[in-house]
């Protein structure tokens, strides 16, 4: 008689497990099911690398893509990592392979036109991983770049609308431009600029510009923007990057106008040297933190159009004006409406502004 009753007790204990466990594996097989249902990469586990071909702290085009790449991985909860290679060339290709190498790394966030060559060879080395080249296009016709997606700005558009306010507002007839590097990307910068600054009635031989082989020399920046002002112009653009910020000394220390690139100019300056920011009349937005925070957004939605070169203009926010309340206060009210008005015809296409690519 004990004997059975162990024996009946014994088959309710295991039964008791039994549905202990089936009920545990459906309990977690529909949470794992929708992990897995839309075959998306899930944040938590993404880790993203952005490779700097120089180091964070320009206030301008590489802060620009940082903040937007931070406010993507705050928002959807990947692991970002920002390699800041130097200002070395020797040491960018290492850091981007060591990107690539890392097994943990699924999205590689790059730049430089001059890691290109290195970045497309490492797009088919690594097919599992997904690239994304911004501000420089890729030639997608030759090779197979299918886990590539590149993402350009008309800068040639927002430089139009910089020059054509640089024009309206100086007094002197001669405004300038200071670029970083002589290559195809600045060189789009100027065209529009040369071309806005002729349709405020500034001539192409009035429009100083310069190079200073550099991002990262606010003194050449400075020296530059100097001697076009010593030479009657009285509104400078700075498209150099870290270089740029010394455009806003030279302005400041002669008593002329500069205007800033890639962010907000005025307002980053603002923060942390007030005088010196009251020399930004305004900057012309390339707007590269949303274009990334778009990326990343579309990576996740499963949505990302790699394989393909994205181009963003005025007409999809990805350049503009800043219209802060400095603008606002400093331009007066004929030359702000002039602006607005030449927006909309660029927009719906009324206006054909030159480019280089």
């Amino acid at each position: 008689m004990k004997a059975k009753k162990i024996t009946i007790f014994s088959l309710l204990v295991l039964g008791a497990l039994l549905l202990a466990a089936c009920g545990s594996a459906a309990a977690e097989e529909p949470a794992a099911a929708a992990a897995d249902s839309t075959g998306l990469p899930v944040p938590a586990e993404t880790k993203v690398v952005h490779v700097v071909n120089g180091t964070l702290g320009d206030k301008s085009f590489t802060d620009s893509a940082h903040r937007g790449l931070t406010q993507a991985a705050e928002e959807f909860g990947f692991e970002l990592v920002t390699s800041e290679a130097g200002n070395d060339p020797a040491k960018w290709e290492p850091a981007l392979m060591d990107a690539v190498q890392d097994a943990d790394v699924d999205v590689i966030v790059v730049s430089s036109a001059d890691l290109m060559e290195a970045f497309l060879q490492a797009a088919v080395d690594y097919p599992e991983k997904t690239f994304i080249m911004f501000d420089n296009p890729v030639d997608f016709t030759a090779g197979d770049y299918g886990n590539v997606y590149a993402v350009q700005y008309k800068q040639n558009e927002g430089s139009f609308l910089a020059g054509l306010y640089a024009g309206l507002m100086s007094k002197t007839g001669m405004v300038g431009a200071v670029g970083g590097m002589d290559i195809p990307v600045i060189n789009d910068f100027m065209v529009g600029y040369v071309q806005g600054a002729g349709e405020a009635g500034i001539p192409a031989e009035n429009v100083l510009i310069q190079y200073a082989s550099s991002w990262s020399d606010p003194a050449k920046g400075k020296e530059l923007a100097l001697t076009m002002y010593q030479q009657g112009a009285d509104v400078v653009f700075q498209v150099a990057g870290g270089t740029g910020e010394g455009v806003f000394y030279a302005a400041q220390e002669s008593g002329n106008w500069a205007i800033g690139v890639d962010s907000d100019q005025y307002a980053i300056e603002k923060e942390t040297n007030p005088e010196l920011a009251d020399t930004i009349l305004t900057s012309m937005l390339k707007n590269v933190d949303k274009s990334l925070y778009r990326a990343m957004k579309m990576y996740f939605e499963g949505t990302l159009a790699v394989g393909t070169n994205e181009v963003l203009g005025i007409a999809e926010d990805g350049v503009g004006l800043a219209y802060n309340d400095y603008y606002e206060s400093m331009t007066p009210q004929d030359v702000k409406d002039t602006i607005a008005a030449t927006q909309e015809k660029v927009t719906a296409g009324d206006i054909v502004i030159e480019t280089v690519f």
